[in-house]
C-alpha cells in the first residue's frame, strides 16, 4: 500500500536546560513573565511531522510520499530524505520562504518550552492532493498531520472526494483550528491520532465527548507516554498497550512521529491492530534514545528483541517477514 504523509517539514533547534522551568517560576508573576533560560547543548536536527514520519516509514521500507511546503534552503534536506527511502517529488518548494523553524527547550525532567515558525508552510494550502495522485498513482493512505490549518482542511476534503483512506493527526493545530474545523477535518478519518492532552483539547474544542468522536472516525488512538498508548473503536472493547520501558531517556522529541510511522507501517502491512501499537511502541522507544528525530537507526534483531521481551512471541512473529529488509 502506497502511503502518502502531509504536513510540516521543518528544521529543530534543541536545547537542554539544566535546571527544572517551574523552579524559575514565580506563582503570583505568572502574568508578566521574562525568563531567560542558560543551556547546556544546541543541536541543530531535521525535523517537521510529516517529514519525521516519512522518515520512519522510509527506515521501514515503505518509500511514503512527503506532502508539504519548503524554502529553497530545503536541497540538502531532501538528499537526506531521499536516502532515506522518502519520495520527496511532491514537495513545494516556496521562494518567498525558508523552510519552518521549531525551537525547543527541553529541562531536566523532560518538561518542555517551544515555539515554531511556520515560514513555507503557509504555502502548502495551495498543495493539490489531485496532482499528487496524478504522480504516484492511487494512494492506498493519507496521512494528515500538522500543516497549515487550510491545507489539512484542503487535503480532508480531498480524500473524502476521492475516496481515499486517510488519517488526521491535529497535533498542536488544534489551538488554531474552530471546533467546526476539527469536525470537518476529522470526519470520516480511519484512524485519529493525538495524545493524552490533545484527547482533553479535542473534546473541549469539538464540544463531544469520546462516544460522539468514535462514531465520527474508525479508530482513536492515544499515546500516553509511559503508560503507553490506547486504541479505541465504537463498539469494541477500548485495546491497551504498554510502553516500551526505556531506562535513560535522551531526548523526547519526535518520539510521537516514530510511534505513528511504526503504527502506519503496521497497518500497511494488514497486521494486526495490537501488533501495529507494539511496533509503534518499539519505533518510539528506539526514537528515544537519540537527540532529534531523524537521528535513530533500526535494526532488524534489535527491534524484534525489543518486541519479543516486552510483549512476548505473538507479533514478534507476525512482524518478523515485514521486517526481514532492516539490516
Amino acid at each position: 500500500m502506497r502511503l502518502a504523509v502531509t504536513g510540516s517539514i521543518a528544521t529543530d533547534h534543541l536545547m537542554v536546560f539544566p535546571g527544572r522551568f517551574a523552579e524559575q517560576l514565580t506563582e503570583d508573576r505568572l502574568e508578566r513573565v521574562s525568563l531567560s533560560f542558560p543551556v547546556d547543548r544546541l543541536e541543530i536536527r531535521r525535523g517537521g511531522v510529516a517529514a519525521n514520519i516519512s522518515f520512519g516509514l522510509g527506515l521501514l521500507g515503505l518509500r511514503p510520499v512527503l506532502v508539504g511546503a519548503v524554502g529553497d534552503d530545503f536541497e540538502p534536506y531532501r538528499v537526506w530524505l531521499k536516502q532515506h527511502g522518502v519520495d520527496t517529488d511532491s514537495v513545494l518548494v516556496s521562494q518567498e520562504h525558508h523552510t519552518a523553524r521549531f525551537v525547543c527547550t527541553t529541562d531536566r525532567v523532560q518538561n518542555r518550552i517551544a515555539t515554531f515558525h511556520a515560514g513555507a508552510m503557509t504555502q502548502a494550502r495551495g498543495i493539490d492532493l489531485r496532482r499528487v495522485v496524478g504522480r504516484t498513482g492511487r494512494l492506498g493512505l493519507v496521512m494528515i498531520s500538522p500543516d497549515d490549518p487550510e491545507a489539512m482542511l484542503r487535503h480532508a476534503r480531498a480524500c473524502r472526494d476521492l475516496a481515499i483512506a486517510f488519517a488526521v493527526d491535529p497535533s498542536q493545530q488544534l489551538a488554531r483550528l474552530s471546533g467546526a474545523q476539527v469536525l470537518e477535518l476529522i470526519e470520516g478519518a480511519r484512524w485519529l491520532f493525538t495524545n493524552e492532552y490533545e484527547s482533553a483539547l479535542l473534546e473541549e474544542r469539538t464540544g463531544l465527548g469520546p462516544a460522539k468522536l468514535l462514531r465520527r472516525v474508525g479508530c482513536w488512538v492515544t499515546t500516553r507516554g509511559a503508560a503507553g498508548v490506547r486504541v479505541r473503536r465504537e463498539g469494541r472493547p477500548e485495546l491497551v498497550v504498554p510502553a516500551v520501558e526505556v531506562p535513560g531517556v535522551v531526548d523526547p522529541t519526535g518520539v510521537g512521529d516514530a510511534f505513528r510511522a511504526g503504527f502506519l507501517a503496521g497497518t500497511a502491512w494488514g497486521v494486526p491492530e495490537r501488533c501495529a501499537a507494539q511496533l509503534g511502541c518499539v519505533l518510539a522507544a528506539t526514537a528515544l534514545d537519540y537527540v532529534g528525530s531523524q537521528e535513530y537507526r533500526l535494526y532488524r534483531e534489535s527491534v524484534l528483541a525489543r518486541l519479543r521481551t516486552t510483549y512476548g512471541v505473538g507479533c514478534a512473529a507476525h512482524l518478523a517477514t515485514h521486517l526481514r529488509g532492516l539490516t
